[in-house]
This record gives structure tokens, C-alpha cells and sequence, in this order.
């Protein structure tokens, strides 16, 4: 049975007392709920730890299923009515088709061994930097889930899944299920869509205009919208114009500093952690979100010397959504093969 020595124990303390100011609360040893509004700011500190949930909405809720809480017209909204005859008819701010989220129980449990306390007891604000760890790999989980989850399995199996695909329904499984008509693959797993000379599409601007051809016409033309292109892709493109350009040193430059790839198919472009490698998204920032209860948040700090370690518990409710489906069109990766 492992213990902590006493430079390590008092690291450790200093860790429950940081988890009980940061909570208002008097013991961080035992399961304590986390306040809504601790819960608000601990979401905003996970936000920030990675850029692309700073751009998207992360959206604390009250209920674990009920209507999206976003507010978007699904179109046009100005009219004119001859009262004479007709009542005004207000328009719906929410798309009704498809509108509901539902919320699911996540955890992101971390143990710290004993020996690894020992080792970076000397340096100052070890509980500072750790807490900011796992608040990062929160964040980075948060968008592994949404990039590759395809379902909520009552018992995850990280062996099987290893992206995570079974601990939440991510948004590219979402539009799967609810827009497959702005989904496009390949008819036969056997016959892929090929991006190149003599290809389905003879480049990758091509190929991300005709995904955005997907996006209901009402949302085309609103200026916000980005394209979301997987690293193969990328890297493809960028070596062919290295194979083209790279000769010469002030074209090289360009290249490495990315100027020459900043759009693609009229779109800003942007690379994204855990997308799908060879896959292609069109929507706006906007249009993404995570939701999470706010009274959901759980969290337990134990130490375990059967094990030798220090264990923390994290758990909350959250869930993915797409708030305007038609303003979202999706190329599957597993369907694409560059030429």
C-alpha cells in the first residue's frame, strides 16, 4: 500500500483546498455538486483552454432533454399582410423540424499516482497546472466526441472505441441521422469519391463548393459560413503545391506560412483537432453547439493508496446540436480517396 510523502501530502492538500475555494464549498473529498454559476465559469475556463470552443456556442441548460435554446430564423421573416382579409401569421424563430436535444452522462475521471505527486511536489503551482490539465483534456474530449461520436452506450469501451465513438452522439452522427440528404458519400464503400486530376473533383476547391451546393439556399448567402477540411486533405493539397511552387524560396515561404490556403471554394478554411482526415464540413461557427446542465456537475477528490494514486471524479450531463440543419453539409471522409 502506497502513501504520499509528506512534500506530496501537502501538495495534495493544497489541491482540496484550491477545489474548495474555486466551489465555494468546505471538503473537496467528498462528492459535492458544483453551484450552477461555478458551473458557468469552470465551462467558460474549459472553453477557453482550446480556440474552437471559443468559436462555437457552449450553452449551459436547465433540463437533461427539451427544445434547442438557440435563437435563428430558419429563413426569410419580412412579408406583408392585407389585414383586410388575412391575419399577420408570425414566422417561428426555431427550425420545428427536428428541433429537441437530448443530454447524456459524461465522466472524465483522472488519477494521479502517488510517485508522480513525489516528483512534482517541488515545482510551484502543481495544483494550478494541474487542474488546468484536465480542464484542457475535457476540452479536447468535448471535441473528439463531437467530431466522431456515434452513440450513448450505457458502458463505454475505450478499448473498442478509442475516439470516444460510444460515450455521446456527435454532430457529424447527428446530421447522419437527421439530414442524410446533406451528407454526401459514396454510393458503394467499394467506388470513392476522388479529389485530383481526373477525380470526382479535379481539386479541393471544387469539392468544397459543391458540399456547400448542400446548404439550404436561404443560408448560402449569409457571409458566415467556413469550411471545416480534414489534415489529409490539407496536406495533399499542400503538397502539391510544394511539388508546383516549392522551388523557388519566396513561393516556399508563402506556403509554410499557410497564405496560399487560407479559403477554399470561396470559403475560409480552417483545420480543426480530431476532424475527420479526409472529410469536408460547411456550416457557420454559430451553428455548433454543446449543451450542458447546468445542475448536473459532479465532482469527487480521492485519495486511494490501495492503488496508490489520487483519484478525481468529474461528471456532468451534455450533449451535442446542429441549431439550423439545413445550414450544415457534410463529405465523409471514409468516402473520399485523393488522386
Amino acid at each position: 500500500m502506497g502513501a504520499l510523502s509528506q512534500r506530496a501530502a501537502a501538495v495534495y492538500l493544497q489541491l482540496q483546498d484550491d477545489l474548495a475555494e474555486a466551489y465555494s464549498i468546505d471538503d473537496a473529498t467528498r462528492t459535492f455538486a458544483v453551484e450552477p454559476t461555478h458551473a458557468q465559469e469552470l465551462n467558460e475556463q474549459i472553453t477557453e483552454r482550446v480556440d474552437f470552443l471559443s468559436r462555437i456556442n457552449v450553452v449551459p441548460v436547465s433540463e437533461i432533454k427539451g427544445e434547442k435554446v438557440l435563437l435563428g430564423l430558419s429563413g426569410p421573416a419580412s412579408s406583408r399582410t392585407d389585414t383586410d382579409k388575412n391575419d399577420r401569421e408570425p414566422r417561428h424563430l426555431l427550425d420545428l423540424k427536428n428541433n429537441l436535444y437530448e443530454l447524456f452522462h459524461t465522466e472524465t475521471d483522472v488519477a494521479l499516482k502517488f510517485a508522480t505527486i513525489d516528483a512534482w511536489a517541488k515545482f510551484p503551482e502543481f495544483a494550478q497546472k494541474y487542474l488546468a490539465a484536465v480542464q484542457k483534456r475535457i476540452a479536447l474530449d468535448r471535441i473528439l466526441i463531437g467530431w466522431h461520436g456515434t452513440h450513448a452506450a450505457p458502458q463505454t469501451d475505450m478499448a473498442k472505441f478509442p475516439m470516444l465513438e460510444d460515450v455521446n452522439k456527435g454532430w457529424l452522427q447527428i446530421a447522419r441521422e437527421q439530414i442524410p440528404e446533406q451528407v454526401l458519400k459514396a454510393a458503394d464503400s467499394a467506388q470513392k469519391i476522388k479529389i485530383g486530376k481526373g477525380g470526382s473533383y479535379q481539386n479541393l476547391d471544387e469539392a468544397v463548393h459543391d458540399v456547400t451546393q448542400m446548404i439550404d439556399p436561404v443560408f448560402r448567402d449569409e457571409g458566415d459560413l467556413v469550411a471545416i477540411i480534414g489534415s489529409d486533405l490539407l496536406a495533399h493539397d499542400k503538397g502539391k503545391l510544394y511539388a508546383a511552387q516549392g522551388q523557388t524560396p519566396t513561393e516556399k515561404e508563402r506556403i509554410e506560412d499557410a497564405q496560399v490556403i487560407a479559403t477554399y471554394g470561396g470559403k475560409p478554411s480552417f483545420l480543426i483537432p480530431f476532424f475527420p482526415p479526409k472529410g469536408i464540413l460547411v456550416t457557420s461557427w454559430d451553428n455548433l453547439s454543446i449543451y450542458f446542465q447546468d445542475s448536473s456537475w459532479r465532482r469527487h477528490l480521492l485519495e486511494n493508496p490501495k492503488r496508490s494514486r489520487v483519484e478525481d471524479y468529474n461528471g456532468r450531463n451534455e450533449g451535442y446540436v446542429i441549431e439550423q440543419l439545413g445550414k450544415f453539409a457534410y463529405l465523409e471522409s471514409d468516402s473520399v480517396e485523393l488522386v
